[in-house]
């Protein structure tokens, strides 16, 4: 005869309630929340939470609900100042310290970009 082997404890396959859901959904995205710490916190991964979020919409659609507007957060460019030898042609500028730094161009190779950062190390 052969031998079965007999899973206890709790499914692994999760349940959530439409309320549940909802409830998660409104908290991952709330303004200022973090989709991930909603997830860990909850114990769902964030790709059901956007999943479940796509099929609110879909349904909303389907039954001509007003779905909520989607906003984009806004860019905000800070004026950093420059130091006065910032040089405007170079992509990379590594300070070294005791005003030493090296400063790599962005038509520079991959592989002397590579050696150069290799041996900064």
């Amino acid at each position: 005869m052969g031998q079965i082997t007999v899973m206890t404890g709790p499914e692994r396959r999760r349940r959530w309630s439409e309320e549940e859901r909802l409830e998660i959904l409104s908290e991952a995205f709330a303004p200022g929340a973090c989709v991930a710490d909603v997830s860990r916190r909850c114990d769902v991964s964030t790709s059901l939470i956007y999943t479940w979020r796509r099929k609110l919409r879909e349904q909303s659609a389907a039954a001509s609900l007003p779905v909520p507007e989607i906003n984009f957060a806004q860019a905000v460019l800070a004026d950093d100042e420059q130091p006065a030898d910032h040089d405007p042609c170079a992509a990379v500028t590594v300070d070294l310290g005791n005003g030493r730094c090296v400063r790599i161009s962005s038509n520079a190779p991959a592989a002397l970009v590579s050696t150069t950062l290799k041996a900064l190390r």
